[in-house]
């Protein structure tokens, strides 16, 4: 049994919550494999953070509709295919057996690959998006409905056995799809779309026993003032050295994990 009391949890959750203020990324990613590293068995670590994901993408969410920098089409077109895939991959995770050891081993692995995607997408964001602009074009909005969809469907997957991709993958996506949107926009977009996907995600592993509110609550106890925190200091510190410095962290955490050696 976690103790709630231990003040190790609400300092992590201090911590992922600043960074996120800071950076507008690494929830999932930080928080993840910190519960990894304290001990907890990794479906629960997943089926946990995707319910603190959705408490604090929903605070998101609001301020950001408020703002008018939601575009509520992109977020259906999203969720119609990651909460189906979504439901499928926790339907395959039950049959398997999700506390056994192949599943904790896949787990393991996709947090790593996504991890890596991820701080490739925090360096290379802005440089994929020109290239593919320059060698694609922009896309028809019935390609980018077709895609967004399908993007949505390989969130799902990646999301509920890893609790990670949702942010900063979802955001390269969205940027790539649609280029002619302000980014605000498209944040706000991809913030609202992680709403139900994480609610659906997270109570389907509360179902099948992978999530712990005790320390849902603690992280959160931590993470809420953090994240106030850190959005008031992001307007005083430089981003330009904070998410290459948060990229190079996610980068060797995410190799460590599927095993590859970078130096």
């Amino acid at each position: 049994m976690i103790e709630t009391a231990s003040l190790v949890y609400p300092l992590s959750g201090v911590f992922v919550g600043l960074t996120v203020g800071l950076t507008g990324v690494g929830g999932g990613a930080l928080m993840t494999p910190l519960l990894l590293a304290f001990g907890v068995h990794p479906t629960t670590a997943v089926g946990t953070d995707l319910l603190y994901a959705a408490v604090t993408k929903s605070v998101g969410t609001a301020v950001h509709h408020a703002g008018s920098t939601v575009d509520w089409k992109i977020v259906r077109r999203l969720a119609a295919g990651s909460v189906p895939a979504t439901l499928l991959t926790l339907i395959a995770l039950s049959h398997i057996g999700a506390q056994s050891r192949e599943v904790s081993e896949t787990i393991k692995f996709v947090l790593g690959i996504a991890l890596l995607l991820t701080a490739v997408s925090i360096f290379f964001r802005s440089r994929l998006a020109a290239f593919v602009t320059r060698r694609f074009g922009e896309p028809t909005d019935r390609q980018a409905a077709r895609l967004t969809v399908i993007g949505g469907v390989v969130l799902g997957v990646l999301v509920s056995l890893s609790s990670i991709g949702a942010g900063a993958l979802g955001v390269t996506a969205l940027v790539l799809l649609y280029p002619a949107i302000p980014l605000a926009r498209i944040v706000g977009s991809d913030i609202a779309h992680a709403v139900p996907l994480t609610v659906v995600a997270g109570f389907g592993h509360w179902l099948l026993g992978d999530a712990n509110f005790a320390l849902m609550g603690a992280l959160l106890m931590g993470s809420i003032p953090g994240i106030l925190a850190g959005s008031w200091l992001a307007r005083r510190v430089p981003e330009f050295g904070l998410r290459p410095a948060l990229a190079t962290v996610l980068l060797l955490v995410g190799a460590n994990l599927v095993h590859v050696k970078l130096f």
